[in-house]
């Protein structure tokens, strides 16, 4: 496959919560693991070298943060150090009290093929963190969503 543009992935949600709460719900590992992974070593923040694990897979990876911007913008690089990507956050406050979420994944590499499957993963990946996070922070119920994408294991 002969690739021209090298695909991202991208999607995003309204959260029906304040910027501050949502925003936070992602920097703090103690709300994070309630929708995403299982712990979280610290908070983001920027500078900080973090470690996210999914117990359930026998999961880990390094994060490097390299951006947080208070209710507004999360940037971090993690995966293979060969071949990190990027993730960013961005958070915006609406005036009805909601925040809309859009996270972005790029940096992907390998062939055409491998590309793209990476940025599709990855897009899906994303969807089930924002769904888990918008069930989570505004019903309260923990979906339980990552952890039941694999059922029998990865």
């Amino acid at each position: 496959m002969n690739i021209t543009h090298v695909p991202v992935a991208n999607t995003g949600m309204l959260i029906r919560k304040p910027v501050a709460e949502v925003f936070e719900a992602f920097v703090d590992p103690a709300i994070t693991s309630r929708f995403w992974f299982s712990h979280g070593s610290a908070r983001l923040q920027a500078g900080r070298q973090v470690r996210w694990d999914w117990q359930m897979y026998d999961v880990s990876v390094q994060v490097a943060v390299k951006a947080v911007e208070q209710d507004r913008r999360i940037l971090i690089e993690w995966g293979n150090p060969d071949a990190a990507t990027t993730v960013e956050w961005q958070f915006t406050a609406r005036p009805d009290h909601t925040t809309f979420v859009d996270i972005t994944n790029r940096g992907f590499q390998g062939n055409g093929d491998e590309v793209v499957k990476q940025a599709l993963d990855s897009t899906g990946g994303f969807v089930l963190v924002l769904a888990g996070a918008k069930a989570f922070l505004e019903h309260g119920i923990a979906l339980n969503l990552v952890a039941d994408r694999f059922p029998d294991g990865l």
